[in-house]
């Protein structure tokens, strides 16, 4: 029943991006969106600094015309899977975070050193620029309430696709290493460290295209099997986080792929994340500049496919 109900509602928003002009003028400090140059911005500033991603043009009869004919989305390929969600769920990988009021709750997929950090030039971070422990423990608590507030909202809603809440922006190195492309053309097996036993390896291909209708990146990812086999809707979904699955990732057709329908998280708040972000930076008497809104937005997009090891591993504070 809920992917009927997706099905409708994908198709009524398809029309509703069609009737909506395109974003001229920039509101992103204001309301967490993006005009389709600050899309643009954002992405070579993504592909600049974690090489794995890159852009790409698609189909040629679904180019959009706000958009550089050669940057219509981004994309990564054979980007590793490992793991199952359901075994990660309440490992000590995970921890569920509550509100005050005890509604809601999220998860927080990576709990420790989970400082929000952006650095200047770069965003590379220093031993010199973290925050002050306590102040960072703060910000971490004020961010988790926040999220809280707005994810699990079928009230609100009525079913639609809810927030992305993870904010787990650490201010050490990531693990997901920068790796060129071709280092991971043929990822299909590892080898577990404690048994020596074969795991059997998921590949997923990425794309970020942009949302006219909600004015923000939208991510699409496509699976496949150790074989190189696509992988089943129902596969697919084993590499959600439950909490999300069908719900706020749902299968729709890619806007410059033709093809069978691809998972994509829905953005419908996507805008309501960034812009707490941006609040949140401006308080702390920084600002957030638009180029890093794809990093930011790869950070919180984990918590609903943790287990796809994606490349996000430029580091910022807050």
């Amino acid at each position: 029943m809920q992917n009927v109900i997706n099905t409708v509602k994908g198709t009524a928003l398809g029309v509703a991006e069609y009737l909506t002009p395109v974003l001229k003028d920039s509101k992103f400090k204001e309301t967490g969106v993006l005009t389709p140059e600050e899309f643009v911005k954002a992405g070579d500033h993504l592909v600049h600094h974690c090489p794995t991603w890159q852009w790409s043009t698609g189909d040629e009869s679904k180019i959009k015309p706000y958009l550089p004919k050669n940057k219509q989305f981004l994309l990564t390929r054979n980007v590793p899977c490992y793991k199952r969600c359901k075994q990660l769920e309440y490992t000590e990988q995970e921890k569920i975070v509550q509100p005050e009021d005890g509604e809601g709750g999220w998860v927080d997929t990576h709990p420790t050193n989970d400082n929000l950090t952006e650095g200047s030039g770069t965003a590379e971070m220093s031993n010199d620029e973290k925050s002050d422990s306590d102040e960072a423990e703060d910000m971490k608590n004020n961010l988790g309430n926040a999220m809280s507030e707005l994810v699990l909202g079928d009230d609100d809603d009525d079913g639609e696709a809810a927030v992305m809440e993870d904010s787990d922006l650490e201010d050490e190195e990531d693990e997901a290493e920068v790796k060129p492309i071709s280092d991971r053309e043929h990822v299909a097996l590892k080898t577990s460290e404690s048994g020596g036993e074969i795991i059997q390896t998921r590949t997923y291909d990425l794309n970020i295209t942009y949302d006219k209708y909600y004015q923000t990146p939208r991510l699409w990812v496509s699976g496949h099997d150790e074989n190189r086999h696509p992988l089943s809707v129902d596969q697919m979904y084993e590499d959600v986080s439950q909490d999300h699955a069908k719900r706020t990732v749902t299968m729709e057709s890619h806007p410059h792929i033709p093809g069978p329908p691809m998972a994509s998280v829905h953005p419908c708040r996507h805008a309501e994340v960034m812009k707490f972000f941006i609040q949140t930076v401006t308080e702390g008497g920084r600002e957030l500049g638009v180029h890093m809104y794809l990093i930011i937005f790869l950070k919180f997009v984990q918590a609903v496919i943790p287990t796809i090891e994606y490349d996000y591993t430029q580091n910022f504070t807050m």
